[in-house]
């Protein structure tokens, strides 16, 4: 809601008619633990007497810079004050605009079809799962409020085609995932991936021919991919093939094979973005040839990004994604700011290796940083937050008292 200049000044000055002036001698920081503990002269009287220069004095002269309370402190004759709603741990919190907490996260996991997990060179901290694994991680995330994650697959590559016809086998990997993850956690809320690149021996995320991506064709087959996964028992499909057209046909297909509680949350604004190589090499999924520039969003536009969420929302699209986040906090409030419908990030794969790497030089404190940058997710608009941190985060948070 916007508020007009006069209005804003009108109650600005309502309510500090009916703000007391504390006296400088009561005054406290309450936010200050540490630091200097001797008194300091409210009047400031005599403190550049030995300096050796004359020092300017901004009490000093027919119009000061500081005026003189009634005590004869300095006092700069400012009614509005807004640190006094930072003065303390406990009024910061009161007044908090954005609240980050562990329901907010989609923990995006990586598996492969082999009985051990291999570590991610490019993403430390994360590694391809084996199923079982897999289990046991989500079964320590919930522990900690993390309720939704995100299975992404590695797919040996004997299985890649053109057509990608793995992407909807019923024994597929994730799949398989998705029923273990229902019968030991039917609370868990389990969204798929629904894109051909993991199956592709392009490395695209549609049908190729003759090096251009077939849309309609492509939509067929994400068609019978989203089916199947729902089939397997998944809570949300997530389109992240950017093809048009393809959110309308995806809720059709559901519909018609009566998963109507099924929900899309659709790759809305996924740009053609440099942020995204750790995530390729997880999965092994580079493109085979060129870019993935004539579907995916340019990054110098922001517009475009309307468009995209007019079009996911009229057909049916449940929720709307903003991929990557950090660098397109913009469009996430653009999008907040035009759609009633809510709004994810995605913590990318390249935003999350940058913190790793600034972490583990000492250059940035980690918990700090990364939770700082989850609360500017909120703050832009952002509903939902899928991010690799999810676990470690919500253990930070729990550890903190927070939740």
């Amino acid at each position: 809601m916007k508020i007009s200049a006069a209005i804003l000044a009108s109650t600005i000055a309502c309510v500090n008619a009916f703000a007391p002036v504390q006296h400088a001698s009561r005054v406290t920081n309450l936010a200050m633990g540490a630091g200097n503990t001797e008194p300091v002269d409210p009047t400031m009287n005599g403190i550049d007497d030995n300096l050796g220069y004359e020092a300017f004095d901004p009490t000093a002269g027919d119009t000061p810079a500081v005026a003189r309370n009634n005590h004869g402190g300095v006092w700069v004759q400012q009614r509005a004050r807004p640190r006094r709603n930072r003065k303390s741990p406990g009024i910061r919190a009161m007044v908090r605009e954005n609240i980050v907490t562990p329901a907010n996260f989609i923990y995006p996991l990586f598996i492969h079809d082999e009985d051990f997990n291999q570590d991610i060179a490019s993403m430390p901290g994360c590694q391809r799962h084996s199923l079982p694994s897999m289990l046991k991680e989500v079964g320590e995330a919930l522990e900690l409020g993390v309720k939704s994650f995100v299975l992404f697959p590695k797919v040996d590559d004997t299985l890649k085609t053109n057509l990608a016809c793995e992407a909807y086998n019923p024994e597929g990997i994730v799949h398989r995932a998705i029923r273990m993850i229902k019968a030991e956690y039917p609370e868990a809320i389990v969204v798929t991936d629904v894109a051909l690149d993991p199956y592709s021996n392009q490395g695209h995320d549609g049908v190729v021919e003759n090096g251009v991506i077939l849309n309609d064709i492509t939509i067929n087959q994400l068609c019978k991919q989203a089916v199947s996964q729902a089939r397997a028992g998944c809570d949300i499909v997530a389109p992240s093939d950017m093809q048009d057209g393809r959110v309308k046909a995806i809720r059709d297909a559901l519909d018609s094979e009566g998963f109507t509680n099924v929900s899309i949350l659709s790759y809305t604004a996924k740009y053609a973005s440099a942020y995204y190589g750790p995530f390729r090499d997880a999965l092994d999924s580079h493109p085979g040839f060129g870019d993935k520039k004539t579907y995916q969003q340019d990054p110098a536009n922001g517009r475009e990004a309307l468009i995209e969420a007019a079009l996911d929302a009229a057909e049916g699209a449940d929720m709307l994604m903003v991929k990557p986040g950090m660098p397109y906090l913009d469009v996430i409030r653009r999008l907040k700011d035009n759609s009633n419908l809510p709004i994810a990030a995605y913590h990318v794969s390249g935003e999350y290796a940058m913190l790793k790497a600034a972490c583990e030089r000492g250059w940035l404190n980690e918990k700090d940083v990364v939770l700082e940058t989850l609360t500017c997710f909120k703050r832009a608009g952002a509903d939902i937050i899928l991010t690799y941190y999810a676990k470690q985060a919500a253990q930070w948070m729990k550890d903190d008292g927070i939740f």
